[in-house]
């Protein structure tokens, strides 16, 4: 087993919390008023119609695995700590599960999203639900515009 000085382990788990924190500006954004570049310049088809209804959601975050590994980096240091000899070893190794598990649910929970299902009765009859994160309001009765291309959706007044 590497022999970290406590300066060391500090500065390891300092940088594993790091990646943690930093996984939140790395989700993907599901916002109806969001491209991205390859949607640029791309044509779409655009239909209208009336909302129906308005439901909040919760959109899952992101599961890379970066939030384990940094979470098992950090409760394997820490976990090092716990004793001398075999019980530092076992201490790790605990450490190592408890933090991994502790840096998935971080990892979940910093780069989830409120979001919004948003039920349309297009002028043409059909009715369709969209979900999308919840940067714009909506309420039922609206008139809105319904944009589709290259496999996405999205809602918009």
């Amino acid at each position: 087993m590497i022999q970290l000085s406590r300066p060391a382990r500090f500065a390891a788990a300092v940088v594993a919390g790091a990646c943690i924190v930093s996984l939140a500006g790395c989700a993907t954004s599901r916002s109806g008023s969001v491209y991205t570049r390859d949607q640029a310049r791309q044509e779409m088809t655009v239909r209208t119609g009336i909302i129906e209804s308005v439901r909040e959601v919760q959109l899952e975050g992101t599961k890379s695995g970066a939030g384990t590994f940094a979470g098992g980096a950090i409760g394997g240091v820490a976990g090092s700590n716990v004793g001398g000899g075999k019980g530092q070893i076992v201490g790790a190794i605990l450490g190592a599960v408890a933090g991994a598990v502790a840096g998935n649910a971080i990892e979940n929970s910093t780069t989830s999203k409120n979001g919004v299902e948003i039920t349309v009765k297009l002028d043409n009859g059909n009715l369709i639900a969209i979900v999308q994160e919840a940067d714009e309001v909506f309420h039922p009765g609206e008139r809105v515009r319904v944009l589709s291309g290259r496999g996405e959706t999205r809602v918009s007044h």
